[in-house]
């Protein structure tokens, strides 16, 4: 059976031989027929063969291209994570501890590296920052605050109430001073059974949530510490942070005190970890230093320069941004002075006033009439002001200087400081514009620093002050206008005095009803109007320069701070990448 199988095998193999060389005999026939036979005839059908080759590649061509286009179609160039931003900011940095923040520079940082109970929202009103809940009584004289679930500080340490506590006493201590301390005078601060922070206050304040934008301290760190060696202390040059960055280095600049600090993102930040990988502070001393480091590209950006350096500004990679801010620049009367406590006086001087030319010149900044903005008060009618009629004025005016022989005489002297925006330039356009009234008036400017707030702001030596004051989220101007704020260390720059307006103020900052606290307001605006203590001039913006090639602040959120850029820090980004949409 074997020998008959082998047999078979070998007939099988034999036959795929035979057939396996029959096929490559005719194959090599064949391709001699058809190619080899053919290949002198090419000559006469090369244009032929050309124009198929040229059709082919062409067709191969577009549809490479075709698929090129398909696919960029869906692709978009989107910002991505990493990148570092840098910011230009004005004055010294001499403490991280954000109680002690002072200058430009120092407020920013502490806007970075720092989170408050309350924050500023997207809309401009105040909003939650910590804190996950803010609510007060009916009374509006106890509130109760929660705090976020899972809170850490940049060392994995939780944020506690205690840290909360700690931070309102040593706010709150005579040992040091701080420009948070007024904001807690009779509050007491404790911890309930349920866990949540009660504040109560000495007297109802409808706006106390506001109030509590304060940076909060590590009490693990810092509760042996005495209140007055905080700002001896390492923290002040090593802080542990709450917020969107943490201090990696800092770089110290020559002699003058130019500083580098260089911050990295806190993957414990309570919105989440920023885009950026990192964000530095670069802290000049003047103005034009920083000018310069905007136009040669040092810097991403800058918050601190006055629009007037737009045009010089004005180059292909640099974008300026104009937001308002809620801060105001006012003329403030004396009201004690011997030459303008006359009310009647200081009627004429408003009524010859031309506010059009005065505002003259100005770059987005807006017209500013009155002590309170739309965007606090709601629906309100605001009274109306006597339109500029210098004739009229003058006529007032020789007639008080028949009343007060002395007015002929008298220079009102007119103050205001340097080098901050347009103070200047209005200080010396009202000075001209007295003048032309018939009154003689001269213009004394100033450095911002502690001897002008100790020797011109405290004792009020001045008949009119030209000066830029914050107007905050809410309404409440109670500090610029009551009485009890018109005396040395008072916000009250007119020295006014007014006993119907003292109750308004009073009373508004007390009623929790907005509507009842509205109708409070609007009659504060007429007393306001009627007495002038002071006039407006402008609103203040902020002007912000930045590379057009990164993503800053959103254009739509409406800042009450310069500070309040930083609302949406998380999603800020300078690097770039490609996406593809779905289909």
């Amino acid at each position: 059976m074997n020998k008959n199988l082998k047999k078979s095998g070998r007939k099988i193999f034999k036959k795929i031989s035979l057939y396996s060389k029959r096929v490559h005999r005719d194959g090599q026939e064949h391709i001699k027929e058809n190619l080899i036979d053919h290949i002198s005839h090419i000559k006469d059908v090369r244009l032929y063969i050309l124009e198929w080759i040229l059709l082919v590649t062409v067709i191969i061509l577009l549809s490479i291209t075709q698929a090129y286009w398909y696919l960029n179609s869906f692709a978009v160039e989107t910002y991505t994570n990493g990148g570092t931003y840098t910011e230009a900011t004005l004055g010294k940095i001499n403490s991280f501890n954000p109680l002690f923040a002072s200058t430009s520079s120092e407020e920013t940082l502490s806007r970075l590296l720092f989170a408050t109970l309350s924050a500023n929202d997207y809309s401009g009103h105040t909003g939650l920052g910590l804190a996950e809940t803010i609510h007060a009584n009916d009374a509006g004289d106890v509130w109760t605050v929660k705090l976020r679930e899972g809170l850490k500080w940049s060392d994995d340490q939780p944020i506690t109430n205690t840290d909360v506590l700690y931070t309102v006493k040593t706010i709150q201590s005579t040992r040091i001073k701080t420009s948070f301390a007024a904001k807690l005078v009779g509050v007491t601060a404790v911890e309930n059974e349920q866990g949540e922070l009660i504040f109560t206050l000495s007297s109802p304040n409808a706006f106390f949530e506001g109030s509590l934008d304060i940076p909060i301290l590590p009490s693990h760190l810092l509760a042996d510490v005495s209140p007055e060696l905080l700002l001896e202390n390492k923290f002040s040059n090593r802080p542990v942070t709450s917020g969107a960055f943490t201090v990696n280095a800092t770089q110290n600049i020559g002699t003058e005190g130019e500083k580098i600090v260089y911050l990295t993102a806190n993957s414990k930040y309570y919105k989440g970890t920023p885009m950026l990988d990192s964000f530095s502070i670069h802290a000049f001393n003047n103005l034009n230093d920083i000018k310069n480091a905007i136009r040669s590209g040092t810097v991403t950006a800058t918050a601190d320069l006055p629009s007037k350096f737009a045009q010089e500004l004005s180059i292909g990679n640099i974008n300026e941004y104009q937001n308002s801010v809620n801060y105001g620049v006012f003329a403030f009367f004396n009201t004690e002075s011997p030459i303008l406590k006359d009310k009647s006086l200081r009627q004429a001087i408003r009524l010859g006033l031309n506010f059009n030319n005065l505002r003259t010149g100005l770059s987005g900044e807006l017209p500013l009439d009155y002590p309170l903005l739309e965007s606090q008060v709601g629906s309100i009618t605001f009274p109306s002001i006597p339109k500029t009629d210098v004739t009229t004025a003058k006529a007032e005016i020789e007639r008080l200087k028949v009343a007060t022989p002395d007015l002929a005489s008298a220079k009102i002297n007119i103050v205001t400081i340097k080098g901050n925006g347009y103070l200047e330039e209005f200080a010396n356009r009202i000075a001209s514009q007295l003048e032309g009234l018939g009154l003689h008036a001269s213009v004394t400017t100033h450095e911002s620093n502690k001897d002008f707030t100790l020797n011109i702001l405290r004792p009020r030596t001045y008949d009119l002050l030209i000066y830029e004051i914050g107007l905050g989220a809410d309404p409440d101007v109670l500090a610029y206008y009551h009485s009890l704020e018109a005396a040395e260390g008072g916000h009250n720059l007119s020295n006014y005095k007014n006993q119907v307006v003292n109750d308004l103020l009073l009373s508004a900052r007390s009623t929790m009803d907005n509507n009842l606290r509205a109708a409070k307001y609007q009659k504060f605006l007429e007393r306001w109007v009627e007495d002038v203590p002071a006039v407006g001039l402008y609103q203040t913006t902020l002007p912000y320069f930045v590379n057009r090639n990164v993503r800053a602040f959103s254009q739509e959120n409406r800042l009450v701070t310069s500070t309040d850029r930083f609302i949406d820090i998380e999603n800020w980004a300078t690097k770039k990448t490609v996406k593809n949409r779905t289909p």
